[in-house]
């Protein structure tokens, strides 16, 4: 089961790596050659076809961790007019969309202000009535219909995905500027470009900190960037001089993602629900560390639910199998109240299901001791793996109250 897990994760990374080739023609694509084609529209409780998204890069300027939402200043590109650049855009991520930092699984709340990212999206819902964000005498953005966001990625995780890396060509500290030209499985890609050195630019060297003066010629390097476009190619926020700090910023990433999903619940939506046996089948989304799936087969003697004062009667039937609780959860994936309306009990299968973007390819069937009304085809739910210890999450980050 655990090589499963593995294997499903490394089919998912291969997915967004073909994402190019296999679009289907019927609708358009960032690289399809017939422009007059309509956008891939969503169905609900579907996940989205490959190489159906647009792509579009921005900084993060405001993010409402909570609901799911962020604000980016779109980069400026030759099919812009002048007058409309720099302009805001507003994304919701889709429940099953995903977020990386520094290489790892993230939380909007983990990536700071002024970070440049690169997004994948879609157009927004036919019932979303919401205006645009509109500024400059109520100019908007040419991207404002695609309000949907199934993948976020800082420039580390982008280049660090498509095992890219940048060698410095040359560092002036006297005029802060330095050069570098990005590379691929040894190969160049592209010209050498000038990037702006900052005052507050992070120097990342082996397990510490480095300085401007750390930097040298011909060093592989990654970074994050802002103000890309503005003034050039970008100023850098971050600089990770070898593969020692690049490791450790994935891996403390990694386990602020872990802790993240373990005091909230695995995201996944219900497919199936069987009324009469009261059995559940859902599937996981991905965008998440593969290996907390092994937690599902973890087995917790507890009575499921302990404390029962908290919880209640978990309905599982057998302690000494795999079991969990689900939270009813929004679109956003906020829950309401999982203190009090987690309901569960013993997993009885494991499934596996095709990769694709959004989806983990792990599916199992709950048999719960009693179903929500949440508890339907379509909907949004969290998982709680029994041996996971349940934590109460900040007033703010749950709907309860708010009906």
């Amino acid at each position: 089961m655990r090589n499963l897990f593995k294997l499903l994760f490394v089919f998912s990374v291969v997915a967004w790596l073909t994402t190019a080739n296999a679009a289907d023609p019927e609708y358009r694509t960032d690289d399809g050659a017939d422009k007059n084609l309509p956008w891939f529209n969503l169905v609900s409780g579907q996940f989205p076809p490959i190489g159906s998204s647009h792509y579009i890069q921005g900084e993060l300027f405001q993010v409402d961790h909570p609901e799911r939402q962020l604000v980016i200043r779109v980069d400026r590109n030759d099919s812009q007019q002048a007058g409309y650049w720099d302009l805001p855009l507003s994304l919701d991520m889709l429940p099953y969309g995903s977020i990386f930092y520094h290489g790892a699984p993230a939380a909007l709340c983990d990536i700071p202000l002024g970070t440049h990212l690169h997004t994948w999206c879609y157009l927004k819902a036919e019932s979303d009535n919401r205006p645009p964000l509109a500024v400059f005498h109520d100019r908007i953005s040419a991207d404002a219909a695609f309000r949907r966001c199934i993948r976020v990625e800082d420039d580390f995780s982008y280049r660090a995905r498509q095992q890219q890396v940048w060698k410095i060509d040359s560092v002036n500290l006297e005029k802060k500027k330095l050069n570098a030209t990005l590379f691929q499985d040894g190969k160049m890609v592209g010209e050498s470009k000038s990037f702006d050195l900052l005052g507050r630019t992070q120097v990342f060297k082996e397990r510490g900190f480095g300085s401007l003066e750390s930097l040298e010629t011909d060093q592989l390097v990654q970074f994050n960037l802002t103000w890309v476009g503005l003034f050039g190619p970008g100023r850098i926020l971050e600089i990770y001089l070898d593969d020692v700090s690049r490791v450790l910023a994935i891996n403390q990433q990694m386990e602020c993602h872990r802790q993240h999903i373990k005091e909230r619940g695995l995201p996944a939506w219900v497919d199936a629900v069987d009324d009469k046996k009261q059995i559940v089948t859902m599937t996981f989304f991905d965008g998440v560390d593969p290996a907390l799936f092994n937690d599902l087969t973890t087995i917790n003697p507890e009575p499921l639910g302990w404390p029962a004062a908290l919880f209640g009667k978990g309905g599982a039937k057998d302690d000494l199998a795999p079991k969990g609780t689900i939270a009813v959860a929004r679109e956003s994936l906020m829950t309401y109240d999982p203190t009090n309306d987690r309901k569960g009990g013993n997993i009885l299968q494991f499934n596996k299901v095709p990769v694709v973007p959004g989806c983990s390819g792990v599916q199992i069937q709950l048999e719960c001791g009693m179903l929500l009304d949440g508890f339907r085809p379509t909907k949004v739910v969290r998982f709680y793996p029994a041996s996971w210890p349940f934590i109460t999450v900040p007033m703010e980050e749950s709907f309860f109250g708010r009906e």
